[in-house]
């Protein structure tokens, strides 16, 4: 799955505590160039995420995986803050935004959007 449905986006918001939510993203890159858009995708997008007061508090690469079924590794993984699940919203919808996110998806074979939240008993 690269892009993000109006059904996902309908689910995401569903769940809406109005609270912060980490959305790790798994990366795997096209093999013809597909790192290098997505850099430059960075680029672009990075100024937006922070107009809507998102953070990346990780980014990096995958390396071998110590434990994983084939296919399941991943060229790069990253860990964005936002502030609340709208403002994730809001961001995808900024005009700004829709002329990065074709890079995006250009530079990608794969990618994996999980919001996660601090684990509770």
């Amino acid at each position: 799955m690269i892009k993000v449905t109006p059904a996902d986006i309908e689910r995401f918001v569903a769940e809406d505590d109005d609270q912060p939510v980490v959305m790790l993203n798994l990366l795997r890159f096209k093999a013809d160039g597909g790192r290098q858009r997505y850099f430059d995708y960075l680029a672009m997008a990075g100024p937006i995420i922070s107009r809507y007061g998102a953070e990346i508090i990780f980014a990096g690469d995958g390396a071998t995986a110590l434990c994983a079924e084939p296919g399941q590794s991943w060229d790069a993984v990253a860990l964005v803050r936002y502030p609340r699940r709208t403002a994730f919203v809001e961001m995808i919808a900024d005009p700004a935004y829709a002329v990065a996110d074709p890079i995006r998806m250009s530079a990608l074979e794969e990618a994996v959007l999980q919001p996660i939240r601090t684990m509770t008993r």
